[in-house]
């Protein structure tokens, strides 16, 4: 594993520091002692008291400056958040100057290197891998972390989105470690990364505070990436390992164990029965395990300022705090500490978040960043082709718009071809979709890479699985979820995300024509399902042109996960489909668009 060059390349902390210690290996602390003494004595007297804080970010997804590249502009959004790490940053320093900078901790959750086209560049088309023998650039979001001076962060599953060879460059790059306890070697069920570090902050006057900072990250890398991680890393549970480590932790000593888990709350998984492990486990380690204090959540996008949750064994609280995606937050614990019996004992936690769009941005990460920022932004405007006329996606949840017909038509298109020498070239082949931004245009005139890249935002790539027409209309309805039974008056802003789907777990599939019945209970709503004119049959093959989040089972979707695999693609599609448009040069949407599915009620088309 890589060192961190912060705390275990500097000089020697002077006599009677502590050490720092990362996956059990004890090596030297950093020369900076952490810590000043906050509580009032004397006569050589350890204190009594002691306070320090621990702020968090989570789900960064490539965000460093409050810039959209999809759109050219500054980020804004019906909230007015700010995003990225550069406001992030201001508010670290606001922290650290109101509670004294070596009584702070900084961390995070984890979803660092995949999400914007800036992260997108340094992965695939300037990679920090390096290429024919060259050594790599540095990925932008170290360069800003390691000035910001993180004292760790847990893995997300988007950290392996691109490969571990990308990872593991952007790790070697880090000054801080990558956590994931429950991140193994296939072989050797062995931790692939350290499973956790511990922090000394120093008390003048007293007895150093042990703070241990354990990492967890997502059981679902397994099943969404698939093809990255099989047969060589596995991802057991976060209950399971937390209840390994944190005894370890306490063992060594820590006085404070805090858990940075990219793991939502709730307990929901996204994925059925497909693994084990719950995906979203973080209240669920908070009353499982012993022995926790404090719990950074991430994964899940949402803002959870302080959440509170009793651990059963030993009825002590835990306090839980998940600050919201892309840097808009910044979640600060409070800890109070009181010394007795020989050693720190937390006396209370409180959690809270800042907002990012209340301060201006870090000069020197805008500065740190700025030549590989404008590199990207004249990448992403490079133009690809035309288009005759505009398309948007806001009304993609409960329309048939072209927009999402293009990217069915090039998916189908894309496999078609692949197939074109094998014995399943005479399968009609259909494709699925989503609608992953509502804000997504195709301009009118020129189109450029960034108006293609912002229809597809994920890193996913193109399979085609064999599906029989049973399969297909199961697959329908389970999708028609999606949609919140309405028998009344029909309000577009309140018929769609049941249950909180996400949009990107809503597919609509091309290649049929169908109606979606919002008035009929889940389950029973999708009709009219034919194909080339017919009523579909329910024993005939299909090939279907699906992503490889959706075809690993993402969403539990049924049938495709266990659907026989034809072909598969390692390009993500977006590139697939910029490769379409550069080929074609004209966008025209009489190639690809048509009305083939749509809503009714009771029978009767509501749009």
């Amino acid at each position: 594993m890589p060192l961190n060059r912060r705390t275990f390349l500097g000089t020697t902390a002077a006599a009677g520091a502590g050490v720092a210690v990362v996956g059990g290996t004890a090596l030297p602390a950093e020369a900076e002692a952490r810590g000043q003494d906050v509580a009032a004595h004397g006569h050589g007297r350890p204190p009594k008291r002691y306070a320090f804080s621990v702020m968090g970010t989570t789900d960064l997804h490539g965000h460093v400056f409050n810039w959209d590249y999809f759109t050219d502009k500054e980020y804004d959004d019906a909230g007015h958040n700010d995003v990225g790490l550069a406001k992030i940053s201001t508010l670290v320093d606001q922290v650290r100057k109101e509670k004294g900078r070596h009584n702070t901790l900084l961390i995070d959750a984890g979803d660092i290197i995949q999400g914007t086209q800036l992260s997108y560049y340094y992965a695939r088309v300037e990679p920090i891998t390096g290429s024919g023998g060259k050594r790599g650039p540095e990925h932008p979001m170290a360069l800003a972390m390691n000035h910001m001076r993180y004292d760790a962060a847990a893995l997300g599953n988007h950290e392996f989105n691109y490969g571990i060879p990308t990872l593991r460059a952007f790790q070697e790059q880090l000054d801080f470690p990558l956590l994931g306890a429950n991140a193994l070697d296939a072989k050797t069920l062995k931790p692939a990364f350290p499973p956790y570090t511990v922090c000394r902050l120093k008390v003048p006057h007293g007895p150093d505070v042990k703070v241990g900072i354990l990492g967890l990250t997502n059981p679902g890398i397994a099943i969404w990436d698939k093809a990255n991680v099989q047969g060589k890393m596995t991802f057991p549970g976060l209950v399971e390992q937390a209840k390994i480590y944190v005894p370890k932790l306490r063992a060594l000593g820590c006085d404070v164990v805090i858990c940075t888990d990219h793991s939502g709350l709730d307990g929901s998984t996204s994925y059925g029965d497909a693994l084990p492990y719950p995906e979203n486990a973080s209240s669920l380690v908070a009353e499982q395990v012993p022995g926790i204090d404090a719990i950074l959540v991430g994964h899940t996008h949402k803002e959870v300022a302080s959440r509170t949750v009793v651990n059963k064994e030993t009825g002590k609280s835990v306090v839980l705090s998940e600050p919201y995606m892309w840097g808009m937050r910044l979640s600060v614990f409070d800890f109070a500490l009181e010394f007795s019996r020989g050693r720190w004992h937390v006396t209370s936690v409180t959690a809270d978040v800042r907002n990012a769009n209340a301060v201006a941005e870090d000069p020197v990460v805008s500065r740190l960043v700025k030549a590989e920022h404008d590199k990207v932004v004249a990448y992403v405007n490079q133009v690809v082709g035309t288009n005759g006329a505009e398309m948007r996606s806001t009304e993609a949840p409960y329309k048939d718009v072209p927009i999402i017909d293009l990217i069915n038509h090039i998916q189908a298109e894309t496999v078609k071809a692949a197939l074109a020498s094998t014995e399943y070239k005479s399968l009609p082949v259909l494709s699925q979709a989503a609608c992953f931004s509502r804000s997504a245009v195709i301009p009118a005139g020129k189109v450029t890479i960034r108006d293609v890249a912002g229809l597809y935002v994920y890193e996913n790539t193109l399979e085609a699985r064999l599906l029989t027409g049973a399969q297909v209309r199961a697959y329908l309805e389970f999708s028609a979820n999606y949609y919140v039974q309405t028998t009344g008056t029909v309000d577009p802003a309140k018929i769609t995300n049941a249950n909180s789907t996400p949009d990107y777990n809503y597919d609509v599939v091309s290649g049929v024509s169908y109606e979606v019945d919002i008035a009929k209970p889940a389950g029973s709503r999708v009709s009219k399902v034919m194909f080339d004119g017919k009523p579909l049959d329910d024993k005939a093959q299909f090939v279907l042109a699906v992503n490889n989040y959706r075809a690993n089972g993402g969403g539990n979707f049924p049938g495709v996960a266990t659907a026989k695999q034809l072909w598969a693609n390692s390009d993500e599609i977006r590139n697939t489909m910029i490769a379409w448009v550069k080929a074609k040069g004209v966008i025209d949407q009489a190639e690809f668009a048509s009305v083939d599915w749509k809503l009714t009620q009771n029978g009767v088309a509501v749009f």
